[in-house]
């Protein structure tokens, strides 16, 4: 239980910070060269962060196991989708990039 509580704080003290600062669009100036499209990258980091709490929420509140079970392959599915989005926005960056 130590390791879920420990999990969910480290990813909403990194994740959650940076995906809200990314999709906003306050990002450095001299970061902004290479985080071209700051908004799907924003959205990514978001998704990958929503995989934490559908990870342990259900796990710290004793859920019965077919919840735990539906909330982890949802928490795949985001996690893919976020993997999808970075490889969108780096294969969006290289066309714009000489």
């Amino acid at each position: 239980m130590f390791w879920h509580w420990t999990g969910l704080a480290v990813f909403s003290l990194t994740l959650l910070p940076a995906g809200l600062a990314l999709l906003t669009g306050r990002v450095p100036r001299r970061w902004h060269a290479r985080l071209t499209p700051t908004r799907p990258r924003g959205w990514a980091l978001l998704s990958l962060w929503a995989a934490a709490p559908l990870n342990t929420i259900p796990r710290l509140a004793d859920a019965p196991p077919s919840i735990t079970l539906a909330a982890t392959a949802i928490a795949g599915v985001v996690t893919v989708a976020g993997c999808g989005l970075v490889a969108a926005a780096v294969f969006r960056a290289s066309k714009v990039a000489p």
